[in-house]
């Protein structure tokens, strides 16, 4: 479980803003399902989704993820395993590929969600992407409700990777602007 408690630059926790926001969704916490809601909900309504703004700021790390109140779904999961794994929680990055047509017709693409490891549940997925009419993600362990189903000619990657995906962070940092990544989302054709 190490390598899922790791920081790295993109998943910075030890960032006091990360830290002191760890510390205080924990408060009052009876256990690590307590803490993982709290941080899932933190992060699903309260950290606006850049798709869904239509905005041109772009974030990576976890920390300016936090500062901006701003990400893809890709940068939304950075922050919540960030805060989760402040607090000692083993969390990984999963993906679905997707059809892409609320922003481009006949486009694939990843969308990042979390995998969380709860003591009494095992692996879990979440999905902070932010709800909006026709999305409702949930934490409600053991029931997974993610924000999209999968339909035909998509698929979920099958891993839970301790890092991001190298396609997802090379197009973040390469497409800083709402229209540039609507024109260039990260994907992959077939199961690794």
């Amino acid at each position: 479980m190490k390598e899922y408690l790791e920081e790295t630059s993109i998943i910075n926790y030890s960032n006091d803003n990360i830290q002191k926001l760890a510390k205080n969704l924990s408060q009052n916490c009876k256990s690590d399902t307590d803490i993982a809601k709290k941080c899932f909900l933190y992060v699903r309504d309260n950290i606006n989704h850049t798709g869904d703004s239509k905005s041109d700021i772009s974030t990576i790390k976890a920390s300016d993820v936090l500062k901006y109140k701003m990400g893809w779904c890709y940068s939304k999961i950075h922050l919540l395993a960030a805060l989760l794994r402040a607090n000692n929680i083993p969390t990984g990055f999963c993906y679905q590929r997707l059809k892409c047509s609320e922003y481009k017709k006949d486009k694939y693409c990843l969308h990042g969600l979390n995998a969380i490891y709860l003591k009494d549940y095992g692996w879990y997925k979440v999905d902070a992407r932010g709800n909006k009419e026709g999305v409702d993600a949930q934490f409600n362990p053991p029931f997974e409700k993610l924000a999209f189903d999968i339909e035909e000619d998509e698929f979920d990657l099958p891993d839970i990777y301790s890092k991001p995906l190298n396609e997802v962070i090379k197009a973040l940092e390469k497409y800083t602007t709402y229209d540039e990544m609507v024109n260039n989302f990260p994907d992959i054709n077939t199961i690794t």
